[in-house]
C-alpha cells in the first residue's frame, strides 16, 4: 500500500507562483512513475504531467500542453517527494490538485491521494 500526501495548495493572483509537493511512502519510491492531475468543479479530471522512475537524476517526463512552459514537475528519491512548481498561473488552473503514483514504474496509476486545491483569482 502507497500512500500519498499532497501540500503547497493556496490562493494565488494570475501570474503567480505555486509549488505543490506530494509525500509517497513506500521502499522503492525511485522505481515509482508518478503523476500530476487536477479535477476542476463540474469538469472531469485531466492529465498535468509525469515523472517517469528514476536513476539517479536520470528520469523522463511529459506535459500537458496547457502547462508546457509554465510548470515543472520534478522529484527527490531520498525524500519519497513529488514536487510541482507551477509559475504563471491562470484562472483556469484553478482547481484539485491529485498526485498518483505507479509503483511499476509505469502510467497505470493505482495510488492517488486525496488532493490539494489551488485557486488563482484575477
Amino acid at each position: 500500500q502507497v500512500q500519498l500526501v499532497e501540500s503547497g495548495g493556496g490562493s494565488v493572483q494570475a501570474g503567480g507562483s505555486l509549488r505543490l509537493s506530494c509525500e509517497a511512502s513506500g521502499r522503492t519510491f525511485s522505481m515509482y512513475g508518478m503523476g500530476w492531475f487536477r479535477q476542476a468543479p463540474g469538469k472531469d479530471r485531466e492529465f498535468v504531467v509525469r515523472i517517469s522512475w528514476s536513476v539517479g537524476n536520470i528520469y523522463s517526463t511529459d506535459y500537458a500542453d496547457s502547462v508546457k512552459g509554465r510548470f515543472t514537475i520534478s522529484r527527490d528519491n531520498a525524500k519519497k517527494t513529488v514536487y510541482l512548481q507551477m509559475n504563471m498561473l491562470k484562472q483556469e488552473d484553478t482547481a484539485v490538485y491529485h498526485c498518483a503514483a505507479d509503483p511499476r514504474g509505469g502510467n497505470n496509476y493505482v495510488y492517488w491521494g486525496q488532493g490539494t486545491q489551488v485557486t488563482v483569482s484575477s
